[in-house]
């Protein structure tokens, strides 16, 4: 899981949880966070399946990339067997 950094300091974190406590009181904090942390874990969610959808969609893709450049190869390595074959002669 990523973390997030924020680039508060100490004193900053203080001011911030002293408005929080002046706007909303005291009873409403742990309400306001467990909102929080659920619109957080929605969006987490939200964006791990984006992912995995995506990454099922590009897998036919890469498939099917894996099998063209594996034909090409292997036909060029059959057009330098021949090529060499022939300088040999």
């Amino acid at each position: 899981m990523e973390h997030i950094v924020l680039f508060l300091s100490g004193g900053e974190i203080m001011v911030v949880v002293f408005f929080a406590l002046l706007f909303f009181g005291a009873d409403a904090i742990p309400g306001l966070a467990r909102t929080v942390g659920k619109g957080m874990r929605e969006f987490n969610k939200a964006t791990s399946d984006l992912k995995s959808e995506f990454e099922n969609h590009t897998a036919d893709i890469k498939q099917d990339f894996n099998k063209l450049t594996d034909k090409i190869e292997n036909g060029t390595s059959e057009v330098k067997r021949k090529i060499e074959d022939e300088l040999k002669d």
